[in-house]
């Protein structure tokens, strides 16, 4: 099957084409990628490639209790001792790069930090959980200056040298889920009247800034994006009257810069997100030169088959490679999978996490 067979993407050889979709786990204590992480990932290095939860970029994006930065030495020095246990396994590994935006609550932030957005449009729609507190209401976010988004920036663009310093494979640029990329692309949650807010082009001036520096500042094969087209997570729209032109110019204008791919989330099953309303992901690809990754709902080899059959270059899974560390052998072989335990996606420890049996 194809899926097994060997590729590469950019300059990266990959064993098959399966990626582990990144997945926020809460085992970072104190922001600090640790030798628990280490295993939890080498655990799964017989992917083509991971993608690693969404990790912050600084301090005023942490937003969540327990998830990895990457703007510390410590955190660096770990993301390091992540790197050589993959690498090890012959695994090959991309951080994902986020800032929460809006996503965020006061008791999650280091000290010193606040939440900050392209408006000022808090998150209604749910609350956010602390190890403090329990669940309690977002914060109000403070409107980004001009300054605020170029020192966002210069944040990813730190981040993403340190990393590869460290010996991790690539990055991927965050601009899904409702974290701060994707609230500037969505109207909802972008007001502003500046060169950064407006029609779809000035919407995606964010986006495509910040990508383009990280690509100046690592090199376009060490470069992913990933988009939600149509996602409702953290608050977004969803749907509005501009989407398609919207990921049809990014879709171009990331052509130019030649980044390693994009990558589609796709929300419908494991967030509740309602039906595309278009074949968005089609168009993306119409638009984009280079490898598209997508998924959703995939738990057996068929069902990544019909994927590259269907126009995708490489498949992500996710929740399937939680209690299943040896995925790809299980998938190969026709084995059922053990179930996760929901309770523990997100609790500190190894169980649930690492305590899986092959």
């Amino acid at each position: 099957m194809k899926v097994f067979e060997a590729t590469t993407l950019g300059g990266l050889e990959l064993k098959n084409r399966i990626i582990m979709a990144p997945m926020t786990r809460s085992r970072a204590i104190d922001n600090i990628p640790n030798n628990l992480m280490k295993e939890y990932y080498s655990q799964r290095s017989s992917a083509g490639l991971i993608l690693s939860e969404a990790t912050a970029v600084s301090p005023n994006g942490t937003g969540y209790p327990r998830i990895p930065g990457a703007y510390t030495d410590e955190q660096i020095a770990g993301w390091k001792n992540i790197a050589k246990g993959i690498h090890n396994k012959g695994g090959k590994i991309f951080v994902q790069l986020f800032h929460t935006g809006r996503v965020s609550a006061l008791l999650n932030l280091p000290k010193g930090a606040e939440t900050i957005a392209p408006s000022v449009v808090p998150l209604r729609e749910m609350e956010m959980y602390t190890d403090e507190e329990g669940m309690q209401p977002h914060d109000i976010p403070r409107e980004m200056t001009l300054d605020d988004i170029e020192q966002v920036q210069q944040e990813y663009v730190t981040a993403s040298i340190k990393l590869i310093e460290a010996g991790i494979d690539g990055i991927e640029v965050h601009a899904a889920n409702g974290y701060l990329l994707e609230q500037f692309l969505d109207p909802k949650t972008n007001l502003r009247s500046d060169h950064y807010g407006g029609d779809y082009k000035k919407r995606a001036r964010f986006v495509l800034e910040t990508t383009q520096k990280v690509v100046q500042a690592i090199g376009a094969d060490k470069t992913g994006i990933r988009f939600s087209p149509y996602g409702v997570v953290n608050g977004m729209t969803g749907d509005y009257e501009d989407i398609v032109e919207l990921y049809t110019y990014l879709a171009n204008e990331l052509s130019k810069l030649n980044i390693a791919y994009i990558h589609i989330a796709d929300q419908r099953s494991a967030m509740s997100a309602p039906e595309f309303a278009t074949d968005i992901w089609k168009t993306i690809g119409d638009n984009f030169i280079g490898p598209m990754i997508g998924g959703g709902n995939v738990d057996s080899a068929m069902k990544a088959e019909k994927l590259l059959n269907d126009g995708y270059d490489l498949v992500y899974i996710g929740r399937p490679f939680i209690a299943n560390p040896n995925l790809i052998e299980k998938l190969k072989n026709k084995k059922e999978l053990v179930p996760f335990d929901p309770d523990l996606l997100y609790s500190p420890g190894p169980r649930g996490y690492t305590d899986w049996e092959n």
